[in-house]
Order: C-alpha cells, then sequence, then structure tokens
C-alpha cells in the first residue's frame, strides 16, 4: 500500500468516526496554577467539530480518487 492510499485510509476512518459522534471531545492536561503554596492541576477540554469529520473524509476521498500528476 503506498502512502498516498494509507492517507487517504486514514482521513476516511478519522472522518467517518467524527461524524458518527457528532464530534469528538477530549481534555488535555493544562498549565497547573500554584494558589498560596497549593499547586493545582487544570485540564483543558479539546472538542473536534463535526465539519472537521466531514473535511477529512471528502479529502480521503478525493485522494482515492484523484490520479498522480
Amino acid at each position: 500500500m503506498n502512502p498516498r492510499k494509507l492517507l487517504a485510509a486514514i482521513l476516511i476512518t478519522v472522518g467517518t468516526v467524527v461524524l458518527a459522534y457528532q464530534g469528538i471531545t477530549f481534555k488535555s492536561p493544562g498549565k497547573p496554577v500554584d494558589v498560596l503554596g497549593v499547586r493545582i492541576s487544570t485540564t483543558k477540554t479539546n472538542y473536534i467539530p463535526p465539519v472537521a469529520g466531514a473535511l477529512c473524509l471528502v479529502g480521503g476521498v478525493v485522494l482515492l480518487l484523484v490520479k498522480k500528476v
């Protein structure tokens, strides 16, 4: 499998998953906050909207269908 088809398959899979779940929310570690000598860890919530999933899906299909130039 060449890299182009592999990238297309990954984009189609990610796009389908994001659309199926109507967007994906995930958390990542944020900056820790020091308040009066107490360290408080924070988290940052990130959201991938369904529009991004649709763009991934379309991009993957285009990569599969378009011939090399």
